[in-house]
Parts: structure tokens; sequence; C-alpha cells
């Protein structure tokens, strides 16, 4: 049985993907008031620009470099895809985003250059046309779990209402684990998951920027998500 918690922690990353650097950071720092953390999509950018980011916004951010094998951007090698998150984690980001199939020393290396600069990682799984059935999804959670990483991440695309029950039902294994898990599920189908997750033990939501574009199918603008959270932190 998945327990609401009252002390649920509403974690709301708003994810950014800009054309450039400075159109990035405006949409970042027009998110500034509504988010906890902020993800800046580095491959949606062909001239990425760590420092720029981190001098120029408050908030905890988290780098992602998304592969096209994972529905990224980046068509790079991974040893230079990789290494810009490592750059990201020395340079003082609060998180990094590493899929949980890239490779596995250049991850291992990864989570250990983040570790040593105090920047968590997050193993991350995506499935875009998809959910997986109860007992595959409980194995990439594991595999997550055996990865060193900090944080797991698991979404998926849903269909219809069950597939939203079975990816948060991973959350009572991640409890049983140890594991903080992010879970929820993309397409018009999971919108529902996004909201509920974090009530649910989930580390942490996802959404768009107000006025940019999504990251994912079914993200739901930043303020919009935030104002829900205020209203279910009002509710008696």
């Amino acid at each position: 049985m998945l327990n609401v918690t009252t002390s649920a922690v509403r974690r709301l990353c708003v994810s950014i993907a800009g054309a450039t650097p400075a159109e990035t950071l405006a949409l970042a720092k027009n998110s500034e008031a509504v988010a906890d953390v902020i993800e800046i999509r580095l491959d949606s950018m062909t001239e990425p620009d760590i420092p720029f980011f981190l001098d120029g916004l408050s908030k905890p951010l988290l780098f992602t470099n998304r592969p096209t094998w994972e529905g990224g951007n980046c068509a790079d090698e991974e040893k230079a895809r990789i290494n810009l998150l490592k750059k990201g984690a020395e340079a003082g980001a609060a998180y990094v985003d590493i899929e949980l199939n890239a490779d596995p020393t250049l991850a291992t290396e990864l989570i250990g250059a983040a570790r040593a600069n105090n920047c968590k990682t997050i193993v991350s799984w995506h499935d875009f046309k998809c959910t997986a059935s109860s007992q595959a999804l409980s194995e990439i959670f594991q595999r997550q779990c055996r990865s060193g990483a900090d944080i797991g991440k698991i979404v998926t695309t849903a269909r219809c209402f069950q597939d939203v029950f079975r990816v948060l039902a991973l959350q009572e294994q991640a409890a049983e684990l140890g594991l903080p898990l992010i879970a929820f599920c993309m397409g018009p189908a999971g919108m529902i998951s996004r909201v509920a997750t974090t009530d649910l033990g989930g580390y942490m939501t996802y959404a768009a920027p107000d006025n940019g574009p999504t990251t994912a199918p079914g993200q739901l603008p930043a303020s919009s998500l935030r104002r829900i959270f205020t209203e279910l932190a009002h509710a008696h």
C-alpha cells in the first residue's frame, strides 16, 4: 500500500531547454520564484556555458546532457558528453543526471567526481513509448540502487491509469531499499502522477517554464504546478 505522507516535500524542478545560453538563462531566471531546483538541459544548446548558469542563478542547479538514444539532443561521443556533466559537478552544480544505460565506467567516474564535490547524482531511465511491467520496473530500480548514484529516476509513458499506478508503486520499494526515487509518467494520462508523486514519497517532480518549451510530453507549467502544491498545503 502507498501511504500519503502529511510531511511531503513537494520539490519542484523546472526543466529549461533553450537554444542558447542567453535564452536558457532568461527562462531560468523567470522560473526562479516558483522553482526549488532548475534543470539546465545542456543538450538543447550547441555551445553550453556552465559557469554562465552557476553565476547567473541562485537556485540549486541540475545539469542534464541527454543523449539522442534516450530522447535528448546530444549526439556527442560518450566521453565528451559525460565530461561536460563532470565539469558541472566540479563547478558547483547541486545535481547531475546520468542515464542508467550510459557507459558504466564513465558513469562511475562521474558519480565519484560528483560525490567529491558535494553534488548529488540522479541515475535516470526513460521510456517514451510505454510503461513496462511491475517486474521490469522493479529490476530497473534495483539496477539504479547498485549504480552508486544518490537518487533514482524512472519516467515512463502512460497509456492508461494502470500504468500510472505501477510507476507510483515503485515508491514502496524505494522506501524499503533506501534510495530516493523520482518516478512519474509522461503523456496526458500521466499528468496526475506529476502532481501526486511527491506526496507518495517521490523525491522531486518536473515542470516546464511558464513561457518556454516543454522537455517532455505532459509537463505542466511551473506556476500552475506550484499553485496546486500551495492549495494542497493549505487544504484541511
